[in-house]
Order: C-alpha cells, then structure tokens, then sequence
C-alpha cells in the first residue's frame, strides 16, 4: 500500500493511477518535507505492482509549483544550499526513474524546482494559462534538480539557454512549439487529460512498458548521471559569491539586484 509521508504531498489511487497533489500553499513550493517525501512515494509506487502510472498536479488553480522557498537560501548557508541540492538531485531523479509512467498536469505557474519536477516526469500535459521558466539565475542560483541536463535534452541548447541564461519565462503554447509539454489543454482540463493517457499506460503490459521506459532513457547518454552531480555542486559553489547572496535578498526585498559579478 502507498501512503504519503507528508500533509504537502496528498494522493488518491485511482485504478492502476496513482495521483499526487503538490499542496503546499500559497505556491505549492518544495522543501525537505515534500521532496523526500516525494522520493519515498515514488520507492513505494515501484514496489507496489498494482501501481502503472503516476500523475503530479498542483493544489488550487494558479500554481502547478514556483518551485523552492527562497527564503531558505536568505542567510546564504552553504550546508543549507547541500542539503536542498542534494533532496532536489534525489526527489527528480528517483522520479525520472520511476519505473511505470509519470505524467505532469501542469495546472498552472511551473516555475524553477516546480519546472524540473515536471522535466522529471515522463509526458507534461499544460493547461492554456501555464507559464513556465527556470528563473533562478536572475537571483543568483542555477537550477539544480536537474534542470540544465533535462532541459537541454529535450528542446535543444538554444532554447534550454534561453529559459535559462536569459531568464525567458514562456507560455504553455510557445513550450509545445519547442517540445517542453506534449499537449496543451483548456484551463481545469491539464489532471482530466493526464489521467486519460494514464489509463492508456494501464492497458499497456507493465511490465514491457517499464523496460521500453529505461531503454528511451538510456538513449541520452551515458554521461547524464555524471552531470547530475556536477550541477549540484555547482549550485553550491554560487554560495561563494556575492551576487549569490545580493540575489535573493534582493528578491525578498522587492527591489532590483545589484550584479557584481562576484
């Protein structure tokens, strides 16, 4: 049997279809709670034989996930920056590589941490009024859950450069048109739709889908898991610098950074 180890991740088991709801209002962002609880679901949904599939949605109607609270990294602590690094790297990977067919219904804002979870899953569905983006550069972090390595992967470099070295925040139809999400979908219809293609997933041998599932992955590379790490520690390493630091004061500050370069 599945149970959720945290309030901020709720499930329901429908048919062969397990859903999991991000509720962790106002942004339904992730902290240690939520990603190790959300890495300990998906280690039970692989045991779980009855389990074929897995959709993500976020509570209420405006944010799929903004992704981790910023005030975490405020007082600029790098063991903190680890530790979030390390529970980010862990939750997203252990998504990616959960064994059935993971599916996010991006119901809203999918931004930073939020984004790379549903890069995590397996096929993105995205309501009409979804807007996506990786924004961390703009307060002096990187993505770290996996972000520069899957967003590469799936819409090339120039575009994966643009959300993340330009900071562009795009729409849910510019993300179809370059290959972010599969399908687009009329407001409120982002779980309806994932649920459909998760039924399709429970008529398909489980077995034979979950090896089908490992071998598409392994056509990225080898070197995939290597890059996991190093963005990691890269991430950590922006806690050496000043516009680390000028960023995300800045942020909570509501006022414009001041870059150094530092």
């Amino acid at each position: 049997m599945v149970t959720s180890t945290t309030e901020k991740l709720t499930i329901e088991t429908r048919g062969h279809t397990l859903v999991v709801t991000i509720n962790n209002p106002p942004a339904n962002t992730w902290d240690v709670d939520s990603l190790s609880g959300l890495q300990t679901l998906v280690m039970q949904c692989n045991e779980a034989k009855e389990i074929y599939a897995m959709v993500i949605v976020g509570q209420g109607e405006k944010f799929f996930s903004a992704g981790a609270d910023l005030k975490l990294f405020a007082d600029g602590d790098k063991e903190v920056a680890r530790t979030m690094a390390d529970h980010f790297g862990r939750a997203f990977e252990t998504l990616s590589n959960f064994r059935g067919v993971s599916i996010a219904a991006i119901n809203g804002f999918a931004m930073g941490g939020g984004l790379e979870c549903a890069l995590a899953c397996d096929i993105r569905i995205a309501e009409q009024q979804a807007q996506m983006a990786l924004p961390e550069a703009t307060v002096g972090l990187l993505p770290c859950g996996g972000g520069t390595q899957n967003l590469s992967w799936m819409v090339g470099e120039g575009w994966a450069k643009r959300l993340i070295l330009c900071g562009e925040r795009i729409s849910s139809q510019t993300a179809q048109k370059i290959g972010l999400v599969e399908e687009v979908v009329d407001t409120g219809q982002a779980l309806g739709r994932a649920l459909e293609l998760a039924d399709a997933v429970g008529k398909q041998s489980p077995t034979a889908v979950s090896a089908s599932k490992n071998l598409i992955q392994q056509a990225r590379s080898g070197n995939i898991a290597t890059a996991y790490a190093v963005e990691r520690d890269a991430f950590v390493d922006l806690f050496d610098t000043a516009d680390q630091s000028e960023g995300v004061q800045a942020f909570l500050q509501k006022r414009p950074p001041t870059w150094t370069n530092s």
